[in-house]
């Protein structure tokens, strides 16, 4: 983000490990996230929150770019084939969409940490805390769709498995996502899956949301791939009817 972009800063708050919350981020606004420690996980959905039906579609992102990974000029689609977020900056090369939430069942290993026991630093899931989320929106858990996890690589070993890349996000890493659609973001900063971190140590995260200006015609995302031209012309398509609409 430069130094002008951060005047326009609407949002500046971290993140605990192992929070959860959501946003309502405005077409044109930014939403960026850093990791402040090193190793840190967000789970995201994304939806329109015009239209809350619609919502990130993993096949489509990926089989429209041509690619396993999301990183700097690549769109998050929907289900409609619009496009929900552009990835603006990314210092990190590589985020999952593959493998998912994290569980009651996996985060069994941590051990018996109950609220009860160890107060606010008890075991949590993302599952869970996604429905908690999405629940704030009258949404439920057949909403909970296949996901993003922003600051985590994996990569496959010698029998196709996948495996959680350690040390992939340094402490500073930051990825921005711009919202091209008014967007509902619903997060969860619990730890990846596959994380083979030993001890429950959930990482904290910096969120910032910010005016920023729209996208031009040769614009790195949209200009990308001509998926991504369609795409951007599918949800500029949208606005224009609702304009239509309202002058009618």
């Amino acid at each position: 983000m430069s130094e002008e972009s951060r005047e326009m800063v609407l949002l500046d708050e971290t993140l605990p490990g192992a929070a959860m919350a959501s946003y309502v981020l405005p077409r044109h606004h930014s939403l960026r996230f850093t990791d402040e420690a090193g190793g840190a996980n967000v789970s995201l959905l994304l939806f329109n929150r015009e239209q809350l039906n619609e919502r990130y579609n993993m096949a489509d992102t990926l089989k429209a770019q041509h690619t396993a990974f999301l990183t700097r000029g690549h769109v998050l689609y929907s289900d409609m084939g619009r496009v929900l977020c552009s990835i603006t900056h990314d210092s990190c090369g590589w985020h999952d969409t593959f493998t998912g939430l994290s569980d009651a069942q996996s985060v069994a290993r941590y051990g018996q940490r109950s609220y009860e026991t160890h107060r606010n630093d008890f075991v949590r899931n993302a599952r869970d805390q996604l429905l908690i989320e999405l629940g704030k929106w009258g949404l439920g858990v057949r909403d909970l769709v296949p996901n993003v996890n922003l600051f985590t690589k994996v990569a496959p070993d010698a029998e196709g498995k996948l495996g959680y890349v350690v040390g992939h996000a340094p402490a500073g890493s930051a990825v921005e996502l711009r919202a091209e659609m008014n967007v509902l973001v619903v997060l969860s900063t619990c730890p990846h899956v596959l994380d083979p971190t030993p001890q429950w140590s959930p990482k904290p995260v910096n969120v910032q949301i910010a005016r920023v200006a729209a996208p031009g015609p040769a614009d790195l995302c949209r200009c990308a791939c001509p998926e991504n031209e369609r795409g951007f012309a599918n949800t500029e398509r949208m606005f224009l009817t609702r304009l239509i609409e309202r002058s009618a």
